[in-house]
């Protein structure tokens, strides 16, 4: 298996929600798949050659939409939510069923109460969008959190570098153990259920180490599951760079 790796940083205006980018200036230089990044670029969208392995820059992060529409609500209500176990559950209430219904956070329960990943559930508390106690009815702090979901998810304070950068870009970011990786993504303004996913995403610390058995597992999903291979390297900063990695067919 022969993969190019390519590293592709560039200057860009960026336009609107529905992805238009006028690039100003381009420069190419080869480079490793586990190179650190030093600037942030935008995405430009160009289609790779067959075979790259290419570092795609995601569009610069933007502000989400608001969640109930109204913009004239200075305060929003904090909904109340359960940790238990590897889940969070919040309370049956308009607010709660909005992360649902407007952005796709979590499952919608029969009783009208959201189901939430601990990845989300964190993601909402730390915008300050909800209240986490635990099933002893203590209230936790982000510190608290942070230190109960490492113990159910070792890798889990990496995997959130990358599902928060996904979500502050705005993109929907859901768990994908049933294709053996660890999220799927959807194209933006797209949600679950209207298309498929674009995506499948691999996060990593910049200093891990794979095999190329590894490394072409990773790829033998992605071409099963017909989706694109994202690897976020995650460095030590929380910054995270994504690479697109296809096969080469010599």
């Amino acid at each position: 298996m022969l993969v190019e790796l390519e590293r592709i940083t560039a200057d860009v205006v960026y336009y609107d929600a529905i992805n238009l980018w006028k690039p100003l200036k381009t420069n190419r230089q080869t480079s490793s798949v586990m190179a650190k990044k030093k600037h942030a670029p935008d995405l430009v969208k160009e289609e790779p050659s067959q075979g790259s392995a290419e570092e795609v820059e995601l569009p610069e992060k933007v502000p989400l939409p608001e969640d109930n529409g109204d913009k004239s609500e200075k305060k929003r209500k904090l909904v109340n939510a359960i940790l238990a176990g590897e889940r969070v559950v919040t309370e049956s209430c308009d607010e709660a069923r909005e992360f649902y219904n407007q952005s796709r956070f979590g499952i919608l329960a029969e009783d009208g109460k959201v189901e939430l990943s601990l990845l989300e559930a964190l993601y909402l508390m730390e915008r300050g969008r909800v209240t986490i106690k635990s099933e002893a009815g203590r209230k936790l702090s982000f510190q608290s959190y942070v230190k109960q979901a490492r113990k159910a998810e070792p890798n889990f304070w990496i995997r959130y570098c990358v599902f928060k950068d996904m979500r502050n870009r705005g993109y929907i970011i859901k768990t994908a153990l049933k294709f053996g990786a660890d999220f799927r993504v959807y194209d933006r303004g797209v949600k679950p259920g209207e298309d498929h996913a674009r995506w499948i995403v691999f996060p990593v610390h910049e200093a891990s180490v794979f095999t190329w058995h590894e490394f072409s597992a990773k790829n033998r999903v992605a071409h099963s599951t017909k989706k694109r291979l994202l690897m976020a390297i995650v460095d030590d900063e929380a910054d995270v760079t994504y690479y697109e990695i296809k096969w080469m067919r010599p």
